[in-house]
């Protein structure tokens, strides 16, 4: 389906991004992956899908770095057909004890990287009449959680970010889209789980158990794939008239 597409994931050396990003080449659409860590074993995995596969290892908190990333991608891919913006970092804290510079970095990676990669995207995207902007933003894109300031700030600031290019688009090719998932159990989350076990002296099923039980009635993680089948939907026709919607993963968060 998607057969000679360039996608960029931000942020997909594992976790939401990687599903994602797997889902779009297992669609046939050539992959840039960006993040830190080991990204060798998921370049070797998604080649293995028979897509060209490429890396840029830009800090999204530099907007240089996002500059020289796009670049790449027109220079070694001719340019980014799917834009999925995933890079995020979380800090837990009270307002009144939230480090600055932990406010600032998560502003820079959840919200400003976005707006860094779209607006150098777009340009591309109009000109091939065709585009797809995918925000991964967060069940906290629309509801908040004590101690989540920064975070719930940026995730909100991603839902309106979303809401305003998809009204510049409306009348081009190019769709833009939030996606909000809820609880997923990612590295990020597996951190919280072994808190949690720790603090509440359980295994690490209960306290699983407790941390959905707390906000997602389902009591199911959602997952990278089920996330990768809808960013998937929202690169096929039947998403053409999809725009500037924030869609919410997040077994029932946000419907209580």
């Amino acid at each position: 389906m998607l057969n000679g597409k360039t996608a960029l994931v931000t942020g997909s050396t594992s976790g939401i991004g990687l599903g994602i990003a797997t889902s779009l080449a297992q669609q046939g659409a050539n992959v840039i992956l960006n993040g830190f860590g080991d990204h060798d074993t998921p370049l070797r995995a998604l080649q293995t899908l028979g897509v060209r596969v490429g890396y840029h290892g830009a800090d999204m908190s530099k907007p240089a770095e996002i500059e020289a990333m796009m670049q790449m991608a027109q220079a070694d891919f001719g340019g980014v057909d799917i834009l999925v913006n995933n890079a995020g970092i979380q800090h837990v804290a009270n307002v009144e004890d939230f480090p600055p510079e932990k406010w600032d970095a998560i502003i820079a990676i959840n919200l400003s990287s976005a707006f860094h990669t779209t607006r150098l995207a777009l340009p591309g995207m109009k000109a091939r009449a065709w585009g797809r902007v995918i925000n991964v933003a967060s069940t906290h894109g629309l509801v908040a959680s004590a101690q989540k300031s920064a975070y719930v700030a940026s995730k909100h600031g991603i839902v309106g970010f979303t809401k305003a290019v998809a009204l510049e688009t409306a009348t081009t090719g190019v769709t833009v889209n939030a996606i909000c998932p809820g609880w997923v159990l990612t590295p990020l989350v597996q951190k919280q789980v072994d808190a949690r076990a720790e603090k509440d002296g359980v295994d690490s099923e209960e306290a699983k158990r407790r941390l959905l039980a707390e906000k997602q009635p389902s009591l199911q993680f959602t997952t990278p794939e089920q996330l990768g089948g809808l960013t998937v939907f929202l690169c096929s026709p039947a998403a053409d008239n999809v725009r500037g919607v924030a869609w919410n993963v997040d077994g029932g968060w946000a419907a209580q």
